[in-house]
């Protein structure tokens, strides 16, 4: 599926090259602190795949103290930048980038804690300070503060088709003023896109963000679409997932066509607290021919991987444990938002 950056806009898909990565390092007196030595130490993982590659951008509360977590590591491409935040998902308040006219634009929506769940004050000002601190273009950075909109809720082909969920960004408290019609008109006019799928189904239980696609379906290369399945008939999320699944092979792109399908199956059921966890592999992040790929210890880890990599042909495929990040209800996507090439 051929990409134009050329086009007036421009969305890039998440294998499109990329320059830099987010993240935001974990810290005491957060939802972490229980588990707070193994959280870093996946967060540590995660970063060194990434420094390998790109920049790291980590958000940190103290730069020195978060350097010694960095000990005997190669630090040449970790960029500290102390601003507050509230809580390190970097995916949905990190910039999201488009290119207009071939020049990239970053914009800045508004960040509300996923509905109004959690506060996120300081998540909603950390693009505006990364700004002040240089990270950004003087220029670049656009006000989209009119739109509630979170990264992980949205995912591109990159070649006209944008694909979301209704029970995210439908849901109270984000855009209650738009209805599906009007905020499909924003989203296309933002975007540049001709074509939006609505998944009408396949929440997963303990997900708080009201069902992030990028814990239920993934655009790869080559017109492709890889989607969680469930194959356990008396798992609760099997109804729902079967008719996502259904939505899916009905789906088309902007220029007609079906895609083809991946699927990946859904990680036997993880609990903390007697809580069970949205675990998914698709929560993966496309890093310059590269697919870091959440595992989780349990037996569908190796089924899943062969299943990202024959998606993602070319690609080499890092699994990471991220069963400490799944404690509190997100995962590797979750915990990461990449710019893509020109941004810096």
């Amino acid at each position: 599926m051929k990409t134009n950056i050329q086009t007036p806009i421009f969305f890039p898909p998440e294998w499109h090259p990329q320059d830099r990565v987010q993240m935001a390092w974990p810290e005491v007196h957060t939802d972490w602190e229980s588990i707070l030595p193994e959280v870093r130490a996946c967060y540590l993982e995660i970063a060194a795949h990434i420094m390998e590659l790109v920049p790291l951008m980590l958000l940190c509360k103290n730069r020195e103290e978060t350097l010694q977590h960095f000990e005997g590591k190669d630090t040449s491409n970790l960029i500290l930048v102390e601003v507050p935040y509230n809580d390190t998902w970097a995916r949905d308040y990190g910039g999201i980038t488009v290119f207009k006219n071939g020049q990239p634009q970053v914009y800045d929506f508004t960040f509300n804690g996923w509905g109004l769940k959690f506060a996120a004050n300081y998540d909603n000002n950390t693009n505006r300070l990364l700004q002040k601190h240089g990270m950004f273009g003087e220029n670049l950075l656009l006000n989209r503060k009119n739109l509630i909109l979170e990264g992980g809720s949205i995912e591109t082909d990159g070649a006209g088709t944008l694909m979301t969920t209704t029970s995210c960004l439908l849901s109270p408290h984000r855009n209650d003023e738009y209805s599906k019609t009007e905020l499909s008109r924003v989203l296309k006019k933002h975007f540049g896109v001709s074509h939006i799928i609505w998944l009408k189904h396949g929440a997963l239980q303990g997900d708080d963000t009201d069902g992030h696609i990028d814990t239920l379906a993934r655009f790869a290369p080559g017109n492709r679409l890889v989607y969680t399945k469930c194959h356990d008939q008396a798992d609760e999320h099997f109804n729902e997932l079967v008719m996502m699944e259904q939505e899916l092979k009905n789906a088309r792109n902007a220029q007609g066509k079906r895609y083809k399908l991946c699927p990946v199956p859904l990680p036997t059921a993880l609990y903390y607290d007697d809580e069970r966890l949205p675990a998914t592999y698709v929560n993966y992040l496309v890093l310059n021919e590269k697919v870091l790929v959440p595992i989780y210890g349990v037996q569908e880890d190796s089924i899943a991987l062969e299943a990202i990599a024959d998606a993602h042909p070319g690609f080499s495929i890092i699994p990471i444990n991220c069963v400490p990040l799944i404690r509190q209800h997100g995962s590797l996507h979750c915990a990461t938002m990449n710019y893509p090439k020109g941004v810096f």
